[in-house]
């Protein structure tokens, strides 16, 4: 773990998202559904790391840098006309749900910290 890490752990929180593929999707067959990670930097809403549970290195790698350093509240339409635009895979619409789900946990989440200060 590098310094920096170290130093964002107690700033950041962690969040995921699930959704279901299709039947005949490879996530469907090896994980049963889909799920999406953030660790997002609470001041700042920033994302600052991204991981999934997509069976192909090259589609992990392709989701997190669609997401990595945006902010999760404000970059919402930003990000998912990104993913329209540009993950042409057969998860998209996954990944669009996951998303959503992320980002309701993420604001309930951070209402309820705001709520016990």
């Amino acid at each position: 773990m590098t310094k920096w890490r170290k130093v964002l752990n107690k700033q950041t929180i962690y969040i995921t998202g699930e959704a279901r593929t299709t039947i005949d999707n490879a996530i469907t067959k090896m994980f049963g559904t889909f799920y999406i990670a953030f660790e997002i930097m609470l001041s700042t809403d920033e994302i600052v790391d991204v991981d999934c549970n997509a069976t192909l290195r090259l589609t992990r790698d392709f989701v997190t840098r669609l997401f990595l350093n945006h902010n999760i509240i404000k970059d919402e339409e930003l990000l998912k006309q990104e993913i329209v635009t540009r993950y042409f895979g057969s998860s998209s619409k996954a990944i669009l749900t996951a998303y959503h789900d992320a980002l309701q946990h993420y604001k309930k989440v951070k209402n309820d910290l705001k709520e016990k200060r």
